[in-house]
């Protein structure tokens, strides 16, 4: 079995981590490598991942900072980047252990978000096409690369947001994303702490702005709502 690295950046996500890094228990010394990267958290996330993990690691607040941070001391030939509110099925570890971790390897996973809503149904087929057609994998969907092919790309680009799109079109030069078989869920608490609708328009209007240049940094602050969206400027070019 090819030796995996699950690396979960957390801030802030005591009540998540539990129910994340359990059902991964029955990997740990079999090939599978549990790393946490805490982004400085105040409730408690280091402590309560600790049992659960092969390494806790404290890193500069952001999830690019903190997910290079675990690359960095990972053992794994395959690096697998799961969210701390993303739940992941054990066979996707076994999956994962049998792939050759060639130089052009790296993919994702079908997603499942976990609302009830029918809207969550129509928004996961969409995801799913979008990957399909543009090659590109956001970080909720078990971004998975092997350590050579991480290398060769210089690992996550250290910008506030959107640096799952960023290291996917560095990626992509290279090979198109392999697609596992297993299924994992990815919770839908902003959707629904936000509204669904909303939500959507936000997104797709985040990503648009990125691809015509605006500041990753102003798309952050829109993004945890400490700006307002009129605040992004397609085509300011980022610093």
């Amino acid at each position: 079995m090819t030796p995996v690295s699950v690396i979960v950046p957390v801030l802030d996500e005591a009540d998540q981590v539990p129910e994340t890094l359990r059902p991964l228990q029955s990997m740990r010394g079999r090939g599978v490598e549990i790393i946490v990267v805490d982004g400085g958290s105040s409730d408690g996330s280091r402590e309560i991942a600790a049992p659960l993990a092969d390494r806790v690691l404290q890193a500069g607040r952001g999830r690019a900072h903190q997910m290079n941070a675990g690359a960095r001391v990972a053992r794994g030939e395959i690096f697998l980047f799961l969210h701390a509110d993303t739940r992941l099925p054990p066979a996707a570890l076994l999956e994962l252990g049998h792939l050759s971790a060639g130089p052009r390897l790296w993919g994702r996973m079908p997603l499942r978000l976990s609302g009830a809503h029918p809207l969550f149904r129509v928004i996961e087929r969409g995801i799913r096409i979008r990957a399909r057609l543009t090659g590109v994998v956001t970080g909720d969907q078990g971004l998975f690369v092997s350590r050579t092919c991480f290398a060769a790309v210089g690992g996550f680009p250290e910008i506030p947001l959107m640096e799952d799109v960023a290291l996917s079109k560095r990626l992509r030069r290279l090979a198109r994303p392999r697609v596992l078989r297993s299924v994992l869920t990815t919770s839908s608490r902003r959707w629904e702490q936000r509204g669904i609708l909303p939500t959507m328009l936000l997104m797709w209007r985040l990503r648009l702005a990125y691809f015509l240049g605006a500041d990753p940094a102003r798309m952050a602050r829109v993004y945890e709502g400490r700006e307002r969206a009129s605040g992004v400027s397609a085509g300011s070019t980022a610093k």
